[in-house]
């Protein structure tokens, strides 16, 4: 009785799609990876008089538009009067009318982070006094709506057309060569190809409208697309859809000259057919294997590029190093899920006379086995990189999902582990399968002259020691159909149709016949049976693991959620300690653009008054870790009555601490304190922030 899937697992599988879909559906909105890590003025701040600029700092560059940086006074109209710049590392200002009378001004941005995500929020501040504002900012960021949605799913298709059309072209030249010949691996690879370029096709529509207003509309604005193709996202948008056609090429190769090369080629009528084999059609297929797989190594490198240098690993730490890092590891992925995803199809719906051997199957196993150490070394340099610390594994959103992704890969690691039990069964049984196959066929021939052995099995394809690797000895199926095909075959000589078309009808119905016993023969046999099951639960895990990954590159990387969580955290500590003391502390984050060029610096003037002043500055990595630089110096400049800049050099006095005594502040007003920091011997910066002193 041929076996099918336990109703257990596939249950099971069920679930875990469903799963993948709830994750999916139910994730929040794509976080902004830039972070807003400081701004003049400050969150909440009351200033006595009114700034001439507004400035944002965020943990990475941005990419501005004409109204990225909105200014509007308390009736809601803009008072910011020219297109914001980049004033220094990653700050970014708009300078605003003059003489802006007392109220409360509302500060909106909307900007798209390097790595290709919008980042989009807003504040308020008051010059004077705070007083009623009717300015309205949409709290919905345009990445949270339909257009968000549909986007985050484009990037779900993309990832998933990738892995099946990269990994699937992997497993039919690494693994299993006949495979090239097999339609339902054929269909695999091919719908792998079709999801990457029509997911590449949407994006790109949806990209202007991702990254600015949201609508729907928006989606076939024509000048949308035309800025969108001259920003790094849509140029990997379009690289991408170029490697696609030649990726075309390849498949196109793969499946129609390669294929009638193979051994075994399943024609339109789902038979195999074994092509004739010399020796120069073996040396033409060994230079077209070499090609291929130099050709498909080279298409599939460029199309993860696409991902990696558009996206996180292209920006923050050792990026020169993380784009390479982040190209095998997406390849490694493909090879180990694409794969697994291509044995499922073999090993379902590969034709009965055309089974994926255990060698094969041995093959994959191996390659899937590197693929998990390439994983395993990527993954944990990235993850260092992206999180910086034990404690954003689990005080991060990213550091929680990340490790949701790890506790998956582990289960699934798990399940191939059983899969490769199963393997060693299935290989250990290929050569008593194979005697008592040829024993049982020997006999047939014996008794029949032949016929039976024809209908056993032994086709002129040439392919029986394939299915002896893939057959177990079973018990013989029930004999109603034997009985048939012996009644057909030892029809008297005198009863044979005289006409051709019924000679053609008998052939057709006892191949129909042989088929369907070779494919209850491979079923039933349980080594088989058992790899089909635990490869099953293996793609069914890869679905989650993949959406999961999908939502963590959608969200924002846990050192940077640490960095602005820091800096907001100080700029509330110092203002706290400003109210009770009428000291000032400032916190400055800096980015020199050099090596270890990240951090920040904090001023501490006491007790920040009229005359003498002591003043303590601080530097520290994004970490909270101090740390010393080459030099740092200080200027207070008080533009209102043009005085300054004074300049400050504090002395060294520990590890990332200098200090300076008897700082003096001849007026009360609100000073610009400016804080140069040079942490090599070319990389310098300046920031700056204002303070009320006196």
């Amino acid at each position: 009785m041929t076996q099918t899937i336990a109703p257990r697992v596939r249950t099971l599988v069920l679930l875990l799609l469903a799963a993948a879909c709830a994750l999916l559906a139910g994730a929040g909105p794509a976080s902004a990876h830039a972070a807003v890590t400081g701004s003049d003025p400050g969150q909440g701040a009351v200033v006595q008089e009114a700034p001439a600029r507004i400035s944002l700092t965020f943990s990475e560059q941005v990419a501005l538009s004409d109204d990225s940086l909105r200014v509007l006074d308390p009736d809601g109209k803009r008072v910011d009067t020219a297109e914001p710049s980049n004033v220094s590392g990653t700050t970014y200002a708009v300078p605003l009318k003059p003489g802006l009378p007392d109220g409360t001004y509302t500060v909106a941005y909307q900007v798209v982070s390097a790595d290709s995500h919008p980042v989009a929020g807003a504040y308020t501040f008051s010059i004077g006094a705070p007083s009623k504002t009717s300015a309205t900012v949409s709290q919905q960021a345009t990445d949270d709506g339909i257009v968000g949605w549909l986007y985050g799913f484009g990037r779900y298709v993309s990832y998933a057309g990738f892995i099946v059309m990269a990994g699937g072209a992997a497993f039919v030249l690494a693994c299993w060569r006949r495979g090239s010949g097999v339609r339902p691996v054929q269909r695999f690879v091919v719908s792998g190809w079709l999801a990457l370029t029509a997911a590449t096709l949407a994006l790109l529509l949806l990209r202007g409208s991702y990254t600015g207003s949201g609508k729907v509309a928006d989606i076939v604005d024509l000048s949308l697309l035309g800025q969108v193709l001259e920003t790094k996202t849509g140029a990997a948008l379009v690289s991408r859809l170029l490697l696609l056609a030649a990726a075309a090429l390849f498949i196109s190769v793969l499946f129609g000259a390669y294929a009638r090369l193979s051994p075994t080629t399943t024609l339109n009528d789902g038979a195999a057919r074994r092509q004739p084999d010399s020796s120069e059609d073996a040396q033409e297929k060994r230079d077209l294997t070499f090609g291929l797989a130099v050709g498909g190594v080279v298409v599939a490198a460029g199309l993860a590029a696409s991902w990696a240098m558009s996206e996180h690993a292209s920006v923050g730490l050792q990026a020169s190093l993380s784009m390479p890092v982040d190209v095998i590891h997406l390849l490694a992925v493909a090879a180990w899920l694409g794969g697994l995803g291509a044995l499922l199809v073999a090993l379902y719906r590969a034709p009965a006379d055309a089974p994926v051997d255990a060698s094969a199957v041995r093959r994959f196993s191996r390659v899937a086995f590197g693929s998990v150490l390439a994983l395993i070394a990527t993954g944990t340099y990235q993850s260092w990189r992206q999180l910086g610390s034990w404690s954003a594994f689990t005080d991060t959103r990213y550091g929680q999902l990340l490790l949701a992704k790890i506790a998956l890969v582990v289960v699934l690691a798990g399940v191939a582990g059983i899969s490769r039990r199963w393997t060693g069964r299935l290989v250990e049984a290929v050569p008593a399968s194979a005697e008592r196959e040829m024993a049982r066929v020997g006999a047939g021939a014996d008794a029949s002259g032949g016929t039976v052995a024809d209908a056993s099995g032994d086709d002129p394809t040439g392919t029986n020691t394939d299915h002896a690797a893939d057959e177990q000895p079973v018990p013989e199926p029930d004999d109603t159909e034997p009985a048939d095909t012996e009644r057909a075959d030892t029809e008297p000589a005198d009863t044979e149709p005289a006409d051709a078309e019924r000679a053609a009808q008998l052939a057709r119905q006892r191949a129909a016949r042989d088929t369907a016993r070779q494919k209850r023969l491979r079923d039933a046999d349980p080594n088989r049976f058992g790899l089909r099951r635990s490869v099953l639960a293996e793609a069914g895990i890869a679905v989650v693991l993949l959406a999961v990954t999908t939502v963590l590159t959608q969200t924002e990387p846990g050192r940077t959620e640490q960095e602005a969580k820091a800096a907001a955290s100080s700029s509330a500590s110092a203002s706290a300690d400003a109210g009770a003391s009428g000291a000032v502390t400032l916190n400055m984050p800096f980015d020199t653009g050099g090596e270890d060029g990240k951090g920040i610096v904090t001023v501490d003037l006491d007790p920040a008054r009229v005359g003498d002043n002591e003043m303590h500055v601080y530097v520290e990595r994004p970490n909270g870790r101090a740390f010393d630089i080459p030099e740092v110096k200080v200027d207070f400049t008080l533009k209102a009555k043009d005085i300054g800049p004074l300049p400050v050099v504090p002395d060294h006095i520990a590890t990332g601490h200098w200090s300076a005594n008897g700082v003096q502040i001849p007026m009360a007003g609100d000073w610009q304190v400016d804080v140069t920091v040079r942490t090599s011997d070319i990389d310098e910066v300046t920031v700056s922030k204002n303070a009320q002193i006196g």
